[in-house]
């Protein structure tokens, strides 16, 4: 669990991955890998076409479909080489000393599992390559279902935060969140709101002024909000009132009805953010 890992792919949305990626590395002093994945849905590999003989095909078109299938292949894998040079040499002018690249064949949630235990933050884009503009990429509500590792997720543009406001809901999560903040140099320097939704309640405020206080005992400048109303127009508009350009909170829960069922405050934050959104386990 050492490397920031950027998932680079050829979508609009590469270059502020990459900016993303590298401002998270040099704030954690961790090494940066550049990931592009050729999903073999896209990009399959040549395969055996002998089963449609029987339907009348000659044997030279069997070639003809095979050669085409691997040169499709060659190009896709010669396309995510020069994806990844040209992001390698962002991440270089960014400062990253020595940025490392790599590249998969198969499935970005099946890759990702497999070196999730390399990765100590996946920074993602909020949209890949063929997605609507509009919307949260395909795969994105996937990978972050998948990892237990904090997700970065940027927009279209990045610009290196000012300040962060951290979504706290006094679960044991936002516990947790709150306390790998407190030992992580990401956010250090940075003003942060530390901001509840909900009734007001004894115990909520106990959780929110124990979770200022960890904050404030690690040096940072901590402003503490109680809001009543609904969750994400509450957020949202503190957000925008302060001029918050990063938002921090839980990511999806996992009980077995929540894996299938979408709807929560995770993915209507994720829809509505035009900041980058940072997901803690």
């Amino acid at each position: 669990m050492t490397q920031v890992m950027a998932c680079i792919d050829g979508s609009p949305l590469a270059s502020a991955v990459c900016d993303c990626a590298a401002w998270a590395s040099l704030r954690l002093r961790a090494p940066l890998t550049l990931l592009h994945v050729l999903d073999q849905q896209r990009y399959p590999l040549s395969g055996d076409l002998s089963g449609i003989i029987g339907l009348g095909s000659r044997e030279f078109l069997l070639e003809e479909l095979a050669s085409l299938d691997e040169k499709r292949s060659k190009l896709a894998l010669e396309e995510g080489r020069m994806v990844l040079d040209s992001a390698k040499q962002r991440a270089i002018e960014a400062g990253v000393a020595q940025p490392a690249v790599r590249q998969r064949h198969g499935g970005l949630v099946e890759s990702l599992r497999e070196i999730e235990s390399d990765i100590r933050l996946l920074v993602i884009g909020k949209q890949g390559e063929g997605s609507d503009i509009q919307l949260i990429g395909s795969q994105l509500e996937s990978v972050i279902r998948t990892m237990q590792r904090p997700v970065l997720i940027t927009p279209a543009t990045f610009h290196a935060p000012s300040s962060a406001m951290v979504a706290f809901d006094g679960s044991a999560t936002t516990r947790k969140g709150v306390e790998m903040l407190a030992s992580s140099p990401l956010l250090k320097g940075l003003p942060v709101h530390l901001v509840m939704v909900g009734s007001e309640n004894a115990e909520g405020r106990a959780a929110l002024e124990a979770a200022r206080d960890l904050l404030t005992a690690a040096g940072f400048e901590v402003h503490v909000a109680m809001l009543a109303d609904n969750v994400e127009a509450s957020l949202n508009a503190y957000q925008a009132e302060h001029a918050i350009d990063l938002l921090v909170m839980g990511a999806y829960g996992h009980s077995r009805v929540r894996q299938f069922f979408v709807g929560s405050t995770t993915t209507n934050m994720l829809r509505s953010a035009a900041t980058p959104l940072l997901l803690l386990r």
